[in-house]
């Protein structure tokens, strides 16, 4: 590592499509010196989080993701491509209409390319001298076993399911965290009891894990953690703004209480003064989760959007204000090794963690 690169932890907030803003402000980060450590992401963000984490940079991202045809992510069989009733009848026979696979074989083959392995599972992505669970991965990302009510924090809560957090191919798990309900296939996995788990989209439990890598206060950060949100454009951010979910039949209205429940949770989140602060809010245009038909243009725009949160974001970035004003300013003891510290604070102890 460059002895003139900043460390930053980041956590990359959910949004479909609109992941390629993501990229924008990741390229702009990463060109003010800022070098990525630990990362997590929900959905499109565990996508951004895992192709960094396995030594991508934004710069050679960008023309993977604008080069991408959305479109070849609705893999359905020819049942479901009947119109209506053929999305109908795989969401009622397999709950979700697309399988997922073309997506799931993306993601392998990049990681594949990149590390130069044919399978890359987590043990891959360890990070050296840290033994507590929250810092010994590069990468996080979330998911929701909705057949247990529980949050995951993957690659550690595969332990559930009998399996160990290094054996957990890394594109699997992000195929969980990416499972929009009703629109992808979930995946499923047997727990130690032997029943059959769902699980989807980590956006339905937290889609913007920002206090993932948190001490608990008041010991202060060694380095930041950047939150990389989308938000809506101003003209969309009022009470009296027209409804943005238009439900038209059970499948819309479902979609719409999915996106009611994720975009509340967030926007109280990051209205709190310390996540606020730092966090990269990145104008999302008004762009849905699931417009697979993107435009070149609007990808363009999205690339763009993302660029501008971050340069704006940067202009008053201070990382000893932030902890100044938040922290208690005491010495932190993070990175340190779970033997010469107190009982590690495991992540479903951390607000927002699994139970």
């Amino acid at each position: 590592m460059a002895g003139d690169e900043k460390k930053v932890d980041a956590v990359f907030e959910g949004g479909g499509v609109k992941g390629i803003a993501l990229i924008g402000a990741a390229d702009i980060v990463e060109a003010a010196g800022y070098a990525f450590q630990n990362l997590a992401g929900t959905s499109a963000g565990a996508i951004i989080a895992t192709l960094l984490a396995a030594g991508y940079s934004a710069t050679e991202l960008r023309p993977i993701l604008m080069g991408l045809d959305f479109k070849q992510f609705e893999d359905t069989s020819l049942l479901g491509k009947i119109p209506l009733l053929g999305q109908e009848y795989e969401i009622v026979r397999y709950l979700g209409i697309y399988d997922g696979d073309y997506f799931l074989n993306l993601i392998r083959r990049l990681l594949s390319e990149k590390l130069k392995k044919d399978k890359v599972t987590f043990r891959d992505l360890i990070l050296p001298g840290n033994t507590e669970d929250r810092y010994r991965f590069k990468v996080h990302v979330i998911a929701s076993d909705i057949s247990r009510g529980r949050m995951l924090v993957l690659p550690d809560d595969i332990r559930a399911y009998g399996m160990e957090p290094e054996d957990l191919e890394v594109a699997t798990a992000v195929r969980m965290s990416m499972s929009i309900p009703f629109f992808f296939k979930p995946v499923t996995e047997k727990n130690r009891k032997g029943d059959t788990c769902y699980i989807v989209d980590g956006g339905l439990l937290s889609n913007f894990p920002i206090e993932l890598f948190d001490t608990p206060p008041p010991a202060d950060p060694e380095w930041p953690t950047f939150g990389f949100a989308l938000v809506p454009p101003k003209s969309m951010r009022s009470l009296d703004d027209a409804v943005e979910h238009p439900i038209h039949g059970p499948a819309t209205m479902l979609w719409a209480m999915f996106n009611t429940a994720m975009e509340a949770h967030d926007a109280y989140y990051m209205s709190q003064p310390d996540v606020s602060a730092r966090t990269i809010k990145i104008d999302n245009l008004g762009i849905s989760a699931t417009a697979f038909d993107l435009s070149d243009a609007q990808k363009q725009q999205l690339y763009e959007s993302g660029q501008a949160g971050a340069r704006e974001f940067l202009k008053t970035w201070n990382f000893e204000q932030y902890k100044s004003q938040f922290r208690g300013g005491q010495l932190d003891v993070r990175r340190q090794s779970a033997m010469s510290r107190p009982a590690a604070t495991p992540l479903r102890d951390v607000p927002g963690g699994p139970s």
